[in-house]
């Protein structure tokens, strides 16, 4: 029986490369982006997509990511990985504007835990039902500069490993995919070459594997 999964910020970075490998293993998508055009470069690639652009902190969008799951037979899977800096380069605690502080919850914990509500009736009816959050580093280790996304991600990680223990019946991960040669890391060192990072396509086996093995409900890193 074909799988369905979730994914959002899946228009670039981890969140296509993900794409990619589940679509190849037959999985239907239903996929999301702030940027339509690009999602839509992505989705043109792919078999068995359903692409809805849109912001994953607006309540209607994400009413619409679940209903386009449920169209398809329901969620198996749902990755969180819409993700943002809060500023490029990130800025200092001590200079954060809150409005984007604000911003950087909203989309790393709010609306990861908001979307989750929605897709979880279809996810505890599936035998495979999990939810995957993208972490980082740092989100345990405390580096100048990032406290914001660190603190956001951070929080993400306390909620999965809540849902975990509310949800003993779904798997529940928090994965920290390491540095990547991606958009996002590019934003947060403007300017640098981050041309030594490994790009998103090398992290894919691993992630393939953690949901075709269904390992237990943690957090993990990407090797």
């Amino acid at each position: 029986m074909t799988q369905t999964a979730v994914i959002t910020g899946a228009s670039q970075g981890l969140g296509a490369a993900l794409a990619r490998g589940l679509s190849s293993a037959g999985w239907n998508l239903v996929l999301d982006a702030r940027t339509g055009k690009d999602l839509e470069l992505v989705a043109a690639s792919l078999s068995n997509v359903v692409a809805i652009a849109g912001d994953v902190v607006d309540d209607e969008h994400r009413a619409e990511l679940a209903a386009a799951a449920d169209k398809l037979g329901g969620a198996d899977l749902l990755v969180n990985n819409a993700s943002t800096l809060g500023g490029s380069p990130p800025p200092a605690l001590g200079d954060f504007p809150l409005p984007a502080l604000l911003d950087t919850f909203e989309v790393n914990v709010l609306a990861p835990i908001a979307l989750t509500q929605l897709v979880l009736p279809q996810l505890r009816q599936s035998a495979r039902g999990a939810v995957l959050n993208l972490s980082s580093d740092a989100a345990v280790e405390a580096y100048e500069g990032w406290g914001g996304y660190g603190a956001a991600k951070a929080a993400l990680d306390h909620a999965s490993r809540v849902l975990a223990k509310e949800e003993p019946d779904l798997r529940v991960w928090s994965v920290d995919p390491g540095d990547l040669r991606t958009r996002l890391q590019q934003q947060a060192y403007p300017g640098e070459d981050i041309s030594d990072r490994p790009l998103p396509s090398t992290v894919v086996p691993f992630f393939l594997d953690l949901i075709a093995s269904q390992r237990e409900s943690g957090r993990y890193v990407a090797r």
